[in-house]
């Protein structure tokens, strides 16, 4: 087999991603036959069929899918290169971090103080979902996912989870709630609970304590949104299950106080990269404490 020709690659891939011949070649300002005879060359290099057509669609076979998923790690190394080369010898720095837009925001404050106020970094906070985060990782738009599960990955795409912090969670509410003595079963039948919702691990754990301390606890409210569980608890609707660092700034000035802490539960926090080989060295210094896990 001959020497593979990378703009024979780049016009499948282009085809690939977007499913549709006619909007690719729009796109690209190239008329339809002409993208074809790319597709085409590109098969007779490789000796196997790329698509498939399912009506007006295109289907990846299976060598296609195989020749994507190399596409992606060749195309995506490209741009990582460019953008590190852009940036080399000037006088500031990027850095663009992804968070759970759920995720405690006194924590992110924590992970970042390092560079909060240095006048040679450009910073650049970004929040959304964990899927959305982590395909903007893999595309290079972000350089570290902060999120509170260490994410699955592969060999196409490997993924790098640095355990930053456990922190041990709590009864969190007003002094009136959590006031005298009690045990903690009788404090969970008194009063109502702020919990997170089901997918988290926080919560399966909590069930799992409750279960075990043969009490039903009233759920007065479920919530994805650690902000507003602080919300909730400062407003006296119920004890909220929380790590203490969520309401940090409210234990201080008293509005709430921590109380029985929960045995075995704690809410995990990892920052995630990519793989890369031009990572950018500020990263490499905000985990460089933490305990990583390679998840490819």
């Amino acid at each position: 087999m001959g020497n593979l020709n990378y703009n024979h690659l780049r016009y499948f891939w282009a085809v690939a991603h977007d499913g549709n011949l006619t909007r690719t070649a729009e796109r690209l300002n190239l008329t339809q036959s002409a993208l074809s005879v790319q597709i085409r060359k590109l098969e007779q290099r490789l000796g196997h069929p790329l698509f498939e057509r399912r009506g007006r669609q295109l289907h990846l076979t299976e060598a296609g899918r195989i020749v994507l998923d190399h596409a992606d790690a060749i195309f995506a190394t490209g741009e990582e290169l460019l953008g590190t080369l852009r940036e080399a010898g000037t006088a500031r720095q990027a850095l663009r971090v992804g968070s759970l837009a759920t995720l405690s925001r006194n924590f992110q404050m924590e992970f970042l103080r390092p560079v909060l106020g240095r006048t040679d970094i450009d910073l650049i906070l970004r929040s959304g979902s964990v899927a959305e985060l982590l395909r903007a990782l893999e595309a290079l738009n972000l350089d570290v996912v902060l999120i509170n599960q260490a994410p699955a990955s592969d060999a196409v795409t490997p993924l790098v989870a640095h355990r930053l912090a456990a922190h041990a969670v709590s009864l969190v509410g007003t002094p009136d709630r959590l006031r005298g003595s009690a045990s903690l079963a009788d404090r969970l039948r008194a009063h109502p609970v702020i919990l997170p919702t089901l997918d988290n691990s926080v919560r399966t754990g909590f069930d799992a304590l409750v279960d075990s301390l043969g009490v039903r606890p009233q759920i007065v409210a479920e919530v994805e949104d650690m902000a507003m569980m602080r919300l909730l608890a400062r407003e006296d609707v119920g004890l909220a299950v929380l790590p203490p660092i969520v309401v940090k700034d409210e234990i201080v000035g008293g509005v709430l106080v921590e109380g029985d802490p929960l045995p075995g539960i704690a809410e995990t926090f990892y920052a995630v990269t990519m793989a890369r080989r031009f990572p950018n060295p500020l990263v490499r210094r905000l985990v460089q404490p933490a305990h990583s896990l390679e998840t490819a």
